[in-house]
């Protein structure tokens, strides 16, 4: 039998010792992304191996961080894949519009770009003077970028010809004021935004929600993780509520596929319960 690559058992190692130590739990999550990640914080940490990164989080709490940061993948932009925020609007909305509240729930919301989308959109809508929407990640570094709401300039010209391929009413500019190379967002979109951490691996039920938003986190799960946090998806949803994945997941695999309906494949939006007559 081959003995394994020294790289793959400091990995292991590193997982181990960093949920022991820290309470963070890797475990689940796909070898390949994460050992990519972890060679880059070792890098990044001035460490040669990733043992040497191990070494470090167990004597040095200061490391902590740092890591967490580089380990997460807080990457986005504001109304990625257009068409994926156009049928959130033509379809959900409407269904969420006959609530008097409503709760969403954006699920690793990394440095917030989704979540001013999703503000803008119910703004635009009519909706946002009753929902309440909750940012999460376990990233403090990337939530607290989020809460900012700076953007670098350069994003400016992307973002708005999404917001106009998504059904923007108005001009994108219109939500922000530049100045010194960067865009801060209006304060009004944060008005019903509550920032927490949240650990979708260890942490549970976080609210009762109407939609929750979850794109292009899940690819980093192993698949029995993934099921898991669909579970806790399930448990957070209302009965009827919407679910919202990333243009490169599915629910094919999961057991708990199964208490979800399709109700837009190519924009990846479930429901959960039966299908609607």
């Amino acid at each position: 039998m081959p003995r394994p690559d020294p790289d793959d058992v400091e990995l292991e190692l590193f997982v181990r010792a960093l949920q022991l130590r820290h309470g963070y739990d890797f475990s689940g999550y796909a070898r390949a992304s994460l050992k990519r990640r972890v060679q880059s914080v070792a890098m990044a940490s001035q460490c040669k191996t990733i043992g040497e990164l191990t070494a470090k989080i167990i004597r040095d709490d200061a490391q902590l961080p740092s890591v967490i940061a580089g380990l997460s993948v807080p990457v986005s932009e504001m109304f990625r894949n257009p068409s994926v925020f156009k049928a959130l609007v033509a379809e959900v909305f409407p269904v969420l519009a006959s609530y008097p509240h409503i709760n969403i729930w954006q699920a690793g919301c990394a440095r917030g770009e989704e979540i001013y989308t999703l503000a803008i959109l119910l703004e635009e809508a009519g909706l946002y003077e009753r929902a309440q929407i909750y940012a999460t990640d376990f990233n403090d570094s990337a939530l607290a970028l989020a809460q900012e709401g700076i953007f670098p300039v350069a994003e400016a010209r992307t973002w708005s010809e999404n917001y106009l391929a998504a059904g923007g009413q108005h001009s994108l500019s219109d939500y922000w004021h530049a100045r010194y190379e960067h865009l801060k967002l209006d304060e009004k979109l944060k008005r019903n935004i509550t920032f927490a951490n949240h650990n979708l691996v260890a942490d549970g039920v976080f609210c009762e929600a109407h939609l929750i938003l979850c794109r292009n986190v899940l690819i980093y799960f192993t698949n029995p993780l993934q099921d898991r946090v669909l579970g806790l998806f399930r448990d957070s949803l209302v009965r009827g509520g919407y679910l919202m994945l990333g243009n490169k997941e599915s629910l094919s695999f999961a057991p708990n596929a199964g208490e979800f309906t399709v109700l837009n494949a190519r924009a990846r939006i479930y429901r959960l319960g039966l299908p609607q007559p």
